[in-house]
């Protein structure tokens, strides 16, 4: 690792890349496109926008099938095989299943305690019962606690004798309680004194004016329960003896060793879950070679809907690193951020797999209308925007009326009557309305009022799920639809139930301002953070002419001289996503485990899928480059470039083209500065890291190609594409 006057440099290196942002972010609108790159920069510059980062030797590929080629081929990824990606992602059997069987084989906390008061039975496979039993066990012992907050000291200390007594060991019976009280204290007595007197503690309390917060805090605390401590104990025992059955078990094949776990009782079950919480080496070295249905199982069993979130985020990544398709891969990403959905909002997570593998990506690249009409009928954004709870205001469940059987035909509506008594708890929801029009369609500008929100939320009405909590489908229910015609925008909609969104989402997907929206988000991502007007009025233009086609929007971009200018060349500031997958693309690192890196991306600011807002994250420089935001940036680069990154092997020294032994630091700067940044490095950067390098050198030890590489990873130029 370098030294402290090593990283004074490398922060010097991101203070000039945020001061160069603005310089970069201020040039003129509509400035003369500079002459034609050549052609080496323009495979470097196709590279940096339509993919994650160049990796090793891609900029030669494209220049020999010709930068345009290569570009119309991104185009039409069904032109593209990528088997390597395939086999990476076999492992992910959720990314495969609907929302339904999701719910099922990786229930969230509803689903079990259904299950655990009866309502629901009991799974017969063995696979999906070791889960619930785990997590119900789980919601037993957290009730159990909350129960006991409630007895008061004396009773305690009957319930924990009985509690210790009629509760054995799942491994080991010859405890005594006196002996799990102690193992839980540290060999202290566990049995909690008699509470201070209340007179005496309010004498004191009211006389010792210097008293501070904390001590009157802990005068306060009350003692732990004994039965408490008692099942602490309890737990530690268990997962010391899970730790030993896992060292026994671990040299078993893995099928033995999965039948073994499925084989144990439930409270060794409980404790063999226990002792692989928090995605731990020895988790991972347990589930090696087994099947993913194995592997999903024996981690669900410590927490299920944690494994359904793991392999979406490592399946993004991957793909973002790995994948030959990588204008679509991009294109997913920008539809899912353009179309925000937030992971953390209740049973979101069920939602989210079929999201984006079945709404967002196969329309990334077609027509835009039909992506809006998909998104708008996903559970994932009905439940997001809350438009599965909207109710009209003259609805059928908002005025009480009975359904009527199908037998007797369809039922003729009264006109409203003012006076009827609404239904409690039921109403319009404006959340999806409002951001179809402000981020999905016509921007915050778009000249649409507060009624047309109101509108638009009413002939959204009856858009639902299925049972949401169950991972259902869209639904349309007419009993809580507004009933009656609806004025957006000046157009008069006539009433016809679920066709009335139809016609809205496709008047908005047809209109000019939602065409000048998307075409100014588009070259805002993939020329700069201030694209001139010209270009994004002949996006526009394209957009309008070929029916919201976006294929044919991007290839108007892409062979726009704006896109090609030398002002646009390096002139967006990478996300933390962008930064990291290019980083590991251009060192040609190799992944097993992607979970490191999501997190690293999650400490930049960039938590993937928890943006909360529906505006997503950013794509402006503004929002990503701060001291503590490049400081992140420069640790992960120089702890990848160290190989410190678990889940991420990378050998620095063959990256410099050379052994340990033989490294010349000038040589390998090089090197690097060719495979990492296409030899396009200033003088400032080349001669900064030099220095470093000599400065840092001892005659007994060579210079650190980790630390060359790193400083390159976190320059200025690499912050860019």
């Amino acid at each position: 690792m370098p030294s402290k006057s090593a990283k004074l440099a490398l922060f010097l290196l991101y203070v000039s890349l945020a001061l160069s942002v603005p310089q970069l972010l201020a040039r003129k609108k509509d400035k003369a496109p500079e002459p034609a790159a050549s052609e080496q920069k323009r495979a470097v510059q196709a590279l940096n926008r339509l993919t994650f980062g160049p990796r090793p030797g891609d900029v030669q590929q494209v220049m020999a099938l010709g930068v345009d080629r290569w570009i119309d081929l991104q185009l039409h990824p069904e032109k593209i095989p990528d088997n390597a990606i395939e086999s990476r992602l076999a492992g992910f059997r959720t990314l495969h299943l609907s929302s339904k069987e999701i719910a099922e084989e990786f229930p969230d906390n509803q689903m079990i305690k259904q299950v655990m008061d009866g309502k629901r039975p009991m799974p017969s496979d063995p696979a999906k019962r070791a889960v619930f039993q785990v997590q119900i066990a789980r919601l037993e012992e957290r009730k159990e606690k909350k129960q006991l907050s409630n007895i008061n000291n004396d009773d305690r200390k009957v319930a924990a004798a009985a509690a210790v007594a009629s509760q054995p060991l799942a491994f080991d019976t010859a405890k005594t309680a006196e002996e799990l009280a102690a193992a839980a204290a540290g060999s202290v007595e566990a049995t909690p004194s008699a509470p201070a007197d209340s007179d005496s503690m309010n004498s004191t309390s009211m006389n010792s004016t210097s008293m501070n917060a904390t001590s009157m805090n802990s005068m306060r605390e009350e003692p732990k329960p004994a039965v408490v401590d008692a099942a602490e104990a309890r737990r530690r025992e268990n997962r010391l003896y899970a730790d030993l059955k896992i060292e026994g078990l671990i040299d078993l094949p893995a099928d033995q060793r999965y039948k073994k776990v499925l084989a144990m009782s439930a409270d060794e079950q409980i404790a063999f879950a226990d002792s692989l919480r928090g995605g731990s080496v020895k988790a991972q070295d347990f589930v090696a070679g087994m099947n993913a249905k194995q592997k999903e199982t024996l981690l669900a069993m410590n927490n299920p809907q944690a494994v359904v979130a793991d392999e979406l985020v490592q399946a993004k990544l991957l793909r973002a690193i790995y994948s030959d398709r990588q204008l679509e891969e991009v294109m997913t990403d920008f539809w899912f951020n353009h179309f925000n959905v937030f992971a953390g909002k209740g049973p979101e997570r069920l939602f989210l797999t079929n999201y984006e593998q079945e709404v967002i990506r196969p329309r990334a690249l077609g027509k835009f209308e039909d992506l809006l009409l998909a998104t708008a009928k996903s559970p994932a954004m009905l439940f997001y925007l809350d438009n599965w709870l909207s109710v009209g205001p003259d609805s059928m469940r908002a005025l009480g009326i009975p359904d009527r059987p199908a037998r007797y035909g369809p039922r003729r509506f009264p006109p409203p009557n003012p006076n009827a008594k609404r239904k409690a708890n039921n109403g319009l929801n404006e959340n999806y309305g409002r951001e179809l029009l402000e981020l999905h369609t016509l921007s915050v500008n778009g000249g649409y009022s507060q009624r047309d929100v109101t509108e638009v939320a009413k002939v959204f009405t009856g858009w639902t799920i299925d049972k949401p909590n169950d991972g259902g489908g869209f639904k349309y229910d007419p009993r809580t639809h507004q009933p009656g015609p609806k004025f957006v925008l000046g157009h008069h909609f006539k009433p016809k139930g679920e066709d009335e969104g139809r016609a809205v989402l496709h008047m908005l997907a047809n209109s000019p301002q939602t065409a000048h929206f998307i075409s100014l988000k588009l070259a805002q991502r993939f020329v700069s953070d201030d694209p001139p007007p010209a270009l994004v009025d002949r996006m526009a233009k394209t957009f309008e002419k070929k029916k919201g086609d976006i294929r044919e929007v991007l290839t108007t971009l892409f062979h726009s001289p704006e896109f090609w200018a030398d002002s646009a060349y390096r002139a967006k500031v990478k996300t933390p996503l962008e930064f990291v997958a290019s980083a590991v693309r251009a060192t040609g690192a190799d992944v097993d485990d992607a979970m490191p890196l999501a997190r690293q991306i999650a400490n930049m600011g960039m938590p993937l899928y928890g943006a909360q807002p529906p505006t997503g994250y950013s794509m402006k420089a503004e929002t990503w480059v701060s001291s503590s935001a490049l400081l992140n940036r420069m640790n992960f680069a120089l702890g990848l470039a160290a190989g410190k990154v678990r889940g991420v092997k990378l050998d620095a020294v063959q990256l410099a083209g050379s052994t340990p032994a033989s490294l010349d630091a000038a040589l390998a700067l090089l090197t690097m500065e060719a495979k990492l940044l296409a030899a396009d490095v200033s003088k400032q950067t080349h001669d900064s890291i030099m220095a470093q390098i000599q400065s840092a050198a001892k005659p007994t030890r060579p210079p650190d190609a980790s630390t060359i590489a790193g400083m390159l990873l976190g320059s200025p130029e690499f912050q860019r594409r």
